[in-house]
């Protein structure tokens, strides 16, 4: 079976700074990956190189069966949803969350003469309910808190019918109630079989939804650990991660990490 999408080597080098470094990363069908980092650790790079936004500088990109400076990625990129706050801004605030959801068939942010079929409106509906949010939906986008937005993204990522879904950092801004929600809806999503591959990318161990099963863990443009994720976040790769003395709980099916009491060893 061929990978969702496999970099081998690659790097992402500007002036005067490496982006990435000699990162390999593989990702199989059915795959729900976290990818974890520091602020300016390299994700926001690695997701624009999975998302077809961005060429390497060196080493080479597979992503969905094309290789990244083969192929048309315009058409490539039609196969992938991708979440962000800058989606969000975009979107008309008087617009329901239905048509929110369902304007991406046409990739569009806002309903405009675009003709629907059935299966479009149904598709949206389906969606909404799969995700625990169907009460939003005759809801207008402006009046959603932060975390409904949030999973109205998600639902909107998914109306195309993705190979691959990014989601860039969907908890950051949500207050822990907000949070939940959120990671409910993402959870519901990983135990569908039928879902796309997921990469949730995070700050955050207690970000990290059930049901996913591998992580990759970066710091300064280059890999620390990768794999399984019961295997691989450990207290020592995270402390590797963020450079300092982390300890790591698990509960429950849920993580969470602090700094290492003095004395302790991480």
């Amino acid at each position: 079976m061929s990978a969702a999408f496999e970099l081998s080597h690659v790097s992402v080098i500007r002036p005067g700074k490496v982006l990435l470094d000699d990162v390999s990363w593989r990702v199989e069908p059915g795959d729900r990956w976290v990818v974890i980092g520091a602020n300016g650790a390299g994700k926001s790079t690695l997701m624009q190189i999975v998302g077809t936004t961005l060429f390497p500088t060196s080493g080479v990109a597979d992503v969905l069966g094309s290789r990244l400076g083969e192929v048309d990625v315009f058409d490539l990129r039609t196969r992938i949803g991708f979440t962000s706050t800058s989606v969000a801004d975009q979107i008309p605030p008087n617009e329901s969350v239905h048509d929110v959801v369902m304007s991406a068939a046409h990739a569009v942010l806002g309903r405009w003469n675009e003709e629907y079929e059935a299966q479009d409106d149904s598709r949206a509906d389906q969606i909404l309910g799969e995700l625990g949010i169907r009460l939003l939906a005759h809801r207008t986008f402006g009046t959603l808190s932060e975390g409904e937005r949030k999973r109205a993204l998600v639902a909107r990522a998914l109306m195309t019918d993705p190979e691959l879904l990014l989601l860039d950092e969907p908890g950051a801004g949500l207050d822990l109630g907000a949070r939940e929600d959120l990671l409910a809806s993402l959870e519901l999503l990983a135990a569908v079989p039928e879902a796309p591959v997921l990469i949730l990318v995070t700050h955050h161990v207690e970000e990290i939804p059930r049901g996913f099963t591998h992580v990759l863990l970066i710091r300064e443009g280059t890999v620390v650990a990768s794999g399984p994720l019961g295997e691989t976040l450990t207290a020592e790769n995270l402390s590797r991660t963020f450079g300092m003395r982390l300890e790591v709980t698990v509960v429950d099916g849920r993580y969470s990490a602090r700094r290492a009491a003095f004395g302790h060893r991480a």
